[in-house]
């Protein structure tokens, strides 16, 4: 028996399935859109929870920090190095 949209006798009961079916769909998509990233409207961008960070108005502890990081890149040599942490930290 055919009902009004051209399927099998499943009536009404079909139809809210499908249409339940179809909205979990959406919701599944909008749920893996927004853990990738793709809304981002309530993030704010900044170190992960509980990095260890130099302090935000500390000039000197972030100048240091840089210094040792060009150091360890091997961008200047240990007496360089030592010279400019000396006059960094006194």
């Amino acid at each position: 028996m055919m009902n009004g949209f051209g399927g099998m006798g499943y009536g009404w009961a079909g139809v809210v399935l499908t249409l339940v079916f179809l909205a979990l769909i959406v919701v599944g998509i909008l749920l893996v859109a927004r853990g990738r990233g793709g809304s981002g409207g309530d993030r704010v961008p900044g170190p992960p929870p509980g990095a260890e960070y130099p302090p935000q108005g500390s000039a000197r502890s972030s100048a240091l920090a840089v210094l040792e990081e060009r150091y360890a890149r091997g961008e200047i040599d240990r007496e360089e190095f030592m010279s400019r942490k000396t006059d960094l930290t006194g």
